[in-house]
C-alpha cells in the first residue's frame, strides 16, 4: 500500500470537498415559513432579506458573548462584497438589534443584521438534535413566495468555513491548543522584526 503524503490527503480533502458539494446539490428542498426578524428600521420578513437575489446566506451566529461565533463573523465579513455579488447574506442572533449593530460596528461588520429573537426561527431552523442556538449557515431559496431550504452546515473548530483551523494547522498547532479571543490588544508584539532596538 502506497504510503500517503501531505500531497494526496490534501486532495483527497479537496475531492471530498467536490463530493459534497454534488451530494448537497442532490438533496431535496424543504419548505420553511416566511419567518419574522427585527431590525434596526423594524420587523422584517426572511424574503425581504434575499434582496435582489434568488438565494440567502443566514449566519447563525449565538450572539456577541461568543469568541467562537466572533471569529466566524470576522472572518465571513472579509468575503461581504463577493458573497453579495451572488447572494443575499445577513446574519442572524437572538441579541438585540441595537447590541448587534453596536457590536458589529466595533468590528468593523459589514453584513447586515437581524434578530431573531430567540423565537421560532431559532427553535426551527438553527436548533439541532441536542444542540441549541448553534452556531452555522443556512441557505434559502425564493421560489415566488414561497422560501425552500436548500442546505445547511454547522460551524465548529477544524470546519470549512473558517481558514483559520488550517492556517494554525501548518504551524502544527491542534484544534484544542489555541482558542479565540475577541481582542489581543494585551499580547500583541508592535515590533517590526526580532533585531535589538
Amino acid at each position: 500500500m502506497q504510503e500517503e503524503t501531505i500531497e494526496s490527503l490534501e486532495q483527497q480533502i479537496a475531492d471530498l470537498s467536490q463530493k459534497l458539494m454534488a451530494k448537497r446539490a442532490e438533496a431535496i428542498p424543504e419548505p420553511v415559513p416566511n419567518y419574522e426578524f427585527a431590525c434596526t428600521e423594524g420587523s422584517v420578513r426572511l424574503l425581504d432579506l434575499f434582496g435582489q437575489h434568488d438565494h440567502l446566506l443566514v449566519i447563525h451566529n449565538m450572539g456577541n458573548a461568543c469568541s467562537y461565533c466572533t471569529l466566524w463573523a470576522d472572518g465571513i465579513n472579509a468575503f461581504v462584497p463577493h458573497l453579495e455579488s451572488a447572494v443575499g447574506l445577513v446574519l442572524v442572533s437572538k441579541d438585540s438589534p441595537q447590541v448587534q449593530r453596536e457590536f458589529a460596528n466595533d468590528r468593523g461588520w459589514r453584513m447586515r443584521m437581524a434578530s431573531h429573537g430567540g423565537g421560532a426561527y431559532l427553535e426551527e431552523q438553527v436548533n439541532s438534535e441536542g444542540m441549541e442556538n448553534y452556531p452555522g449557515v443556512a441557505c434559502y431559496k425564493r421560489q415566488g413566495d414561497s422560501i425552500l431550504r436548500v442546505a445547511y452546515s454547522h460551524f465548529g473548530p477544524g470546519d470549512l468555513y473558517c481558514s483559520i483551523w488550517h492556517l494554525l494547522g501548518l504551524a502544527g498547532i491542534g484544534l484544542n491548543q489555541w482558542a479565540p479571543k475577541k481582542s489581543y490588544l494585551d499580547s500583541i508584539d508592535n515590533k517590526c522584526g526580532s533585531g535589538a532596538e
